[in-house]
């Protein structure tokens, strides 16, 4: 049976992949598989981690610094202030990590993204857990139980993954009280008028009261994206070269002898792959010996790193995925010997892409692909 984490993964990859069929079959919108599968990959294997890390601060915030206030209140009254303060706090959150430097450095990332669909709902920096914590604490010392607080924040996080569908041109009686497509699709806008608005995540209360509220203009041609920023799709430089630049340090690059193209396609089917083995890391996490799981976690987040260079189409990346994709099947498959179906079947799959990307790589000219 899959865990509730992981198969919240799995509903999101679903609809992540359903909305670009349809943009694709509909609309005749072309699928940006390089942009997809860095909003895809972009950390989660780490974020997961640092969620966790989020989720035990609180948790050992409760337990030493509790004012035990709300946890007296009658259960409804708790779910009903958990609900309205964590979306207060994501505000003032969100609204700092747009004026605060080191936090913009941090947050810049999820607002790199070109094209506004559901895959960019889930575009975010290493270290968004980190940098998020800070600002809901004060819902542990108010004595918020920990049950109560991932419940809300699952909750509000499924709105705000919503808010990014392509899909949803006006939302009706929603667009007066609620954050919907219409409205967040305005916070993503390049156009100056509306940079820096629309900071909220399910209600239009927070934006209204503080005077950050703009509705999306009839006639302003929307482009996405961070102006003057050449946008990447290696997770390393993303999630850590405005960072550098904070410290007034120089983000090390990494030389590389040439280019290597493949079809977006084949980076899109990767992308998929890995992130399918991402949702079987947090599935089998608790089941997983200590280096069976760090070796998991290791592969995992180098496939990540690798599919950036090869999107960037870095030599060293088409190397590194086939390494890690011929690599990481026989380990598992081989010597610790999994076998349950849902493995099998994308280190299988993974098996078969790495050897394909083998083929182009050795073989260009036979596999049609210009190096």
């Amino acid at each position: 049976m899959m865990n509730p984490f992981a198969l919240s993964f799995l509903v999101m990859l679903a609809f992540v992949l359903a909305e670009l069929l349809i943009l694709k079959w509909v609309r005749k919108t072309p699928v940006p598989w390089k942009d997809v599968i860095f909003n895809l990959n972009s950390g989660h294997i780490l974020m997961w981690v640092f969620r966790g890390v989020e989720v035990a601060a609180f948790a050992l915030l409760l337990r030493h610094v509790n004012l035990h206030i709300v946890d007296q209140w009658p259960v409804a009254a708790q779910w009903i202030f958990a609900f309205f303060a964590w979306d207060l706090c994501f505000y003032w959150m969100h609204r700092l990590h747009h004026k605060i430097p080191l936090l913009w450095a941090v947050h810049v990332v999820h607002h790199q993204g070109e094209h506004f669909n559901l895959s960019l709902g889930v575009r975010n920096s290493w270290y968004s857990s980190l940098t998020n914590f800070p600002f809901v604490a004060i819902l542990a010392v108010l004595g918020v139980p920990l049950e109560i607080f991932l419940v809300v924040s699952s909750l509000h996080y499924t709105v705000q993954f919503y808010n990014h569908n392509a899909l949803v041109n006006k939302s009706g009686i929603l667009d007066s009280f609620m954050v919907t497509p219409s409205h967040h699709r305005v916070h993503h806008g390049t156009d100056k008028r509306y940079i820096n608005r629309n900071f909220g995540g399910t209600l239009l209360l927070w934006d209204r009261l503080f005077g950050s509220f703009q509705p999306e203009l009839e006639g302003v041609e929307m482009r996405y994206g961070v102006k003057g920023m050449t946008p990447t799709h290696n997770p390393l430089l993303a999630s850590n070269g405005k960072l550098f630049g904070w410290l007034r340090a120089r983000f090390p690059h990494w030389q590389s002898r040439g280019t290597f193209h493949v079809p977006e396609l084949f980076i899109g089917i990767g992308g998929v792959i890995l992130f399918g083995l991402v949702i079987y890391y947090v599935n089998h996490e608790a089941a997983l010996a200590g280096a069976q799981q760090a070796i998991l976690f290791a592969l995992i987040f180098g496939g990540t790193l690798a599919l950036g260079g090869l999107s960037d189409a870095r030599r060293w990346g088409a190397i590194a995925w086939v390494a890690i994709a011929v690599a990481m099947p026989l380990l598992f498959l081989g010597w610790y010997g999994a076998r349950d179906a849902w493995g099998m079947v994308f280190l299988a799959a993974l098996l078969a892409h790495g050897l394909d990307g083998a083929r182009r790589l050795w073989w260009p000219a036979a596999a049609g692909t210009r190096a």
